[in-house]
């Protein structure tokens, strides 16, 4: 089971996170807004920046293009203390189990917004670079991701570990599955009706879509 006491106990942010947070949603609404009205080629930082209320330099000061503003920020990984105790929980932990409680970590740090997803969403799937820069943020994550499972298994003394290609391809594919369910828990937090939005967190659908997993995984018992 994912344990999340530790994060349910953190601290709230102070004033200057929460404005630069504030700031951060006013430009990604900005541009959310004046790309579906007028098209990506049509809007420029300057006009973003006067929608958000901010200067073209504190534009800058958060995003590098008005293309990253509309992507948004990609899943990191959760602080150095989490992932050592991930990469040295043992051989008798379940190791999908220690990569859900990542995420989990993850989605509680990051500033997840139901309603900049969901229209996020819509313009990525509009725009092909768009979507490409997305693809290839996310898939630099699962890199990052795959790198720790690789030094889990070796800490684990996985029989592969003595074989860095079998090592490398063991890694993929439980990171793969992983994935598969991060995108599930994704998915269902982002399609969820408005009247839900404030009763189940990204964090609750990660801990949901990796019990599934759990149990869809977990071998039958024969008769």
């Amino acid at each position: 089971m994912l344990a999340r006491g530790a994060l349910e106990q953190s601290a709230a942010p102070g004033l200057r996170e929460r404005k630069r947070l504030a700031t951060r949603r006013a430009i990604q609404l900005a541009v959310l807004d004046l790309v579906a009205e007028r098209g990506l080629d049509k809007v420029t930082v300057d006009e973003i920046s006067r929608a958000a209320d901010v200067s073209p330099r504190t534009f800058f000061n958060y995003f590098a293009s008005k293309e990253e503003a509309i992507v948004g920020d990609v899943p990191t990984l959760p602080p150095s203390a989490d992932v050592e105790e991930f990469v040295n929980a043992g051989p008798g932990a379940d190791i999908l189990s220690g990569i859900g409680q990542l995420l989990i970590h993850t989605a509680e740090v990051a500033s997840m917004d139901q309603e900049l997803t969901r229209r996020r969403r819509r313009l990525v799937k509009e725009h092909p670079q768009l979507f490409a820069m997305r693809m290839a943020s996310m898939r630099e994550f699962e890199l990052e991701v795959a790198e720790l499972v690789e030094r889990r298994l070796v800490a684990d003394g996985a029989e592969v570990a003595s074989d860095p290609e079998a090592l490398t391809e063991r890694a993929r594919l439980i990171v793969l599955v992983a994935v598969a369910a991060m995108r599930h828990a994704w998915t269902s937090w982002a399609d969820a009706e408005a009247s839900a939005a404030g009763t189940i967190s990204l964090s609750d659908r990660l801990t949901e879509s990796f019990a599934q997993l759990g149990t869809i995984l977990r071998p039958v018992p024969t008769r």
